[in-house]
Order: C-alpha cells, then sequence, then structure tokens
C-alpha cells in the first residue's frame, strides 16, 4: 500500500474509499464515539499484522472486533441469554464483550491473540457504522495511536502518531466520549476487565456485583498493560499542590491556579472526553524532561475509567 496517509472525509464517497482500501488489506483510522480506531479486516492476517507493526504493538495484546451489530458479532462469538440481553441494553455504545469464540469465526487468530475468546464491540459513532456496514465485515481497530502512548480523539492525533505509516484517516470531528471502551468478560461470572464509557454502577445495576480481571503480563482484553496511554512527561496523581515547575491539571472549581482542567465545575463526562487532549496539551506545556500533576477525580461513575487511564499514564516505562 502507498505511504502516503490519505485524508477522507465522512461522506457516501470517503467511507466507499474507505472500505475499498480494507477490501485490499489497507488500514484506515475511523471515528468512534470512545476514541479513533486503526481499522482493518479482522479476517485478513496480512491486514492484521500490518496494524500491529503500524502502532509497534506487541502480538500478545489482543484486538477488538468491531460490528455493526448482534448478527454480525454471533457470527465471531457464543452468546447466551445474559450476553443477548447485555448487547441488548447497551449496543450500539461503548461497551466491548469478551466471549468464546465461535468455531469457523474466520478472524485472524492475531485478533484474539490466540485466545479461545474474542473481545467484539458495536460502536455507536454513525460513521464507523457506516464504514463496517460498506465494508460488509468485522473490522479489528485498537486505538489509531502508536502503542502505549495518548490515545487519539481527532483526526490531527492520528496524523501525528500514525500519518505515513497507515493508509488513510477517516476524519469524523472529536470524539464524544474521549474514553475506551468499558470491557466486560461474561464466560463465566462477570468480569471488569478494562474500566471505559459504559460505568460499572450500570451494569452492576443489570447484573449485580461484578469482580475484576485481566493481566498485564499475560493479557485477555486490551487496555490491560501495566505502562499505557503515556505522554513524553512524567505523571503524578492525586496531586493538591504541584511542586515547582509541574504542570498542575485541575479537576473541579477548587484547583485555583492550575494551568489545565479536565472539567472546572467538576463534570465527569466533560472530563472523560477532554482527557487524553489535555494530556497532549500537557505534555507540551511540560516540555523535555518535565512532569504533569492530575488533581483528584473521584472514583465513581466515568471517573473509574479516567482513573484507570491516568495510573496507566504515570506507571513507570520499560
Amino acid at each position: 500500500m502507498s505511504p502516503i496517509t490519505q485524508d477522507l472525509s465522512p461522506t457516501e464517497d470517503g467511507i466507499a474509499r474507505a472500505a475499498a482500501l480494507l477490501r485490499v488489506g489497507g488500514l484506515v483510522a475511523m471515528p468512534t464515539e470512545t476514541v479513533y480506531g486503526l481499522a482493518g479486516d479482522a479476517m485478513n492476517g496480512a491486514a492484521v499484522a500490518r496494524i500491529f507493526a503500524a502502532k509497534a504493538r506487541p502480538a500478545f495484546n489482543p484486538l477488538i472486533a468491531h460490528v455493526t451489530g448482534p448478527e454480525m458479532a454471533e457470527r465471531l462469538a457464543v452468546f447466551d441469554d445474559r450476553a443477548r440481553a447485555v448487547a441488548a441494553a447497551f449496543w450500539p455504545g461503548a461497551l466491548t464483550l469478551v466471549l468464546p469464540l465461535r468455531e469457523g469465526s474466520g478472524l485472524s487468530p492475531l485478533v484474539t491473540a490466540g485466545l479461545p475468546t474474542v473481545a467484539i464491540r458495536c460502536p455507536a459513532h454513525p460513521v464507523a457504522q457506516a464504514l463496517i456496514g460498506a465494508f460488509g465485515g468485522p473490522l479489528a481497530a485498537p486505538s489509531a495511536n502508536p502503542s502505549g502512548r495518548v490515545s487519539p480523539t481527532r483526526a490531527e492525533h492520528v496524523r501525528q502518531g500514525l500519518g505515513g505509516r497507515i493508509d488513510a484517516i477517516l476524519d469524523g470531528g472529536p470524539c464524544a466520549v474521549g474514553v475506551e471502551s468499558t470491557i466486560l468478560g461474561l464466560e463465566g461470572a462477570p468480569l471488569l476487565l478494562r474500566p471505559g464509557g459504559v460505568p460499572l454502577e450500570a451494569l452492576e445495576a443489570m447484573l449485580g456485583p461484578i469482580g475484576s480481571g485481566g493481566d498485564a503480563h499475560k493479557p485477555n482484553a486490551p487496555g490491560q498493560l501495566a505502562s499505557h496511554y503515556a505522554p513524553e512527561a512524567g505523571v503524578r496523581l492525586n496531586v493538591t499542590a504541584p511542586a515547582a515547575g509541574e504542570v498542575w491539571v485541575g479537576f473541579g472549581p477548587d484547583c485555583v491556579g492550575a494551568a489545565l482542567s479536565l472539567s472546572p465545575k467538576g463534570d465527569l463526562i466533560e472530563a472523560g472526553a477532554a482527557l487524553f487532549q489535555t494530556l497532549r496539551d500537557a505534555d507540551v506545556l511540560a516540555g523535555a524532561g518535565g512532569r504533569i500533576a492530575f488533581a483528584p477525580v473521584p472514583e465513581t461513575g466515568l471517573g473509574r475509567a479516567i482513573n484507570d487511564r491516568l495510573r496507566r499514564a504515570a506507571a513507570p516505562r520499560d
């Protein structure tokens, strides 16, 4: 494929051109309501291998297969009545289900990292839905950024990180949710494998208590590596009094003097949508060798996902 990354508009023609690239094994960054995803044909092993190469992503880290709805999803995974009920309640939307892989699914083993399960999501973004529909099959689509770095919520973020490595960027504007999907394991007892755009409380209202799972050394779903979402600058969390020279990122009205804020009024939805752009802006302000300090964010609702991303951004890096 061409090393030149095309810019495509979310028109009928732009979506058709993106689908044509995907059919020949190309890679297209597509907007979703969570973050931009780097899409490739989930049935084409060479295309999926290109996703890993473009991102420099470890091959043991599985990908999410994106579908138009339950009918396509059930061709890839084994659904029971509980999984169908959860999908009916939360799809399309920011929820990924990890379910047993259906025999004969046709998915490249690279998508599942050789595991007997598959992560599946039905995105709500109309451009993502249109692209999957035009392509006619599932798209493997991790976040469209170099592995371990800050996730992209705008088309320009994709170009900054992957320009020249992928075939096209389908520009659907800023992402509304701004943090990746919640990942729920439903092989047995429900397990929260990654907090995200659907709050844990909403899932527990339907399913009862949900345990936590996941292993940074042997991931069974994306987003479990200890160091992830990292800017160049160092990150410190739960800071109410920043040190000299730190770029302080506030949350809520009490952070007087903060250089930036996730949400001046303390709104978790606003903070989630702003998180990755704010990380990028703070990184620029901090400069080489600098540090970023984040004010406390409540560990409830969408705050659980925000704190998860911040903890991984602050984790020691290999």
